[in-house]
């Protein structure tokens, strides 16, 4: 149900994304590779942040798996005046990531809405072929080569979707919030 230039397209919108929210600085190095599976790498502790995409013909799914350990922690929270927890200044990061994604999509797709993230436990990933995803894309995502996370795309189709995404330039915004 989804053509080969969408596949491109979902995937090729995904990494600029990733690419543009994730780090926390400009300069800082993002590596994305593909991955095999959804759950490769995930220790019992593991976490995932789960953000929805949602239109008329498909829901997208972003899932962020991390673990939050010293350098994941040290990375995200380097700002030692700031007071807030890991989890809150993280699930901020993928909200960004998620609604850079969204704008993108915004293009082709004027009906969207973006759900607010949630976490849950790692172990889940295994159960997302429940779903019957028209498209399961898994990543790597290593920053500064020391914070490792990893992102699956997930894409549930109503009806065929077909674009060429132009990922030319992402639109700069601030993380205001949309209401619908």
């Amino acid at each position: 149900m989804i053509s080969a230039h969408a596949r491109d397209s979902f995937e090729r919108i995904f990494r600029q994304a990733a690419e543009a929210r994730l780090p926390l600085d400009a300069g800082d190095l993002c590596e994305i590779a593909p991955l095999a599976e959804a759950g490769l790498g995930a220790s019992k502790d593991s976490q995932v942040v789960v953000l929805t995409i949602s239109s008329i013909v498909f829901r997208l799914l972003l899932i962020l798996r991390f673990d939050e350990d010293d350098s994941t922690r040290a990375y995200y929270l380097k700002d030692t005046a700031d007071e807030r927890h890991f989890q809150e200044v993280f699930l901020e990061i993928c909200n960004l990531c998620c609604g850079a994604m969204n704008q993108a999509l915004l293009r082709y797709f004027p009906d969207l809405g973006m759900s607010t993230p949630y976490v849950l436990n790692a172990r889940c990933l295994p159960h997302l072929h429940e779903l019957k995803p028209s498209l399961l894309s898994s990543y790597s995502v290593t920053l500064n080569g020391t914070v490792r996370l990893a992102a699956t795309v997930c894409v549930c189709a109503h009806a065929p979707i077909d674009f060429i995404a132009d990922t030319g330039a992402l639109e700069e915004t601030s993380g205001e919030l949309e209401l619908f």
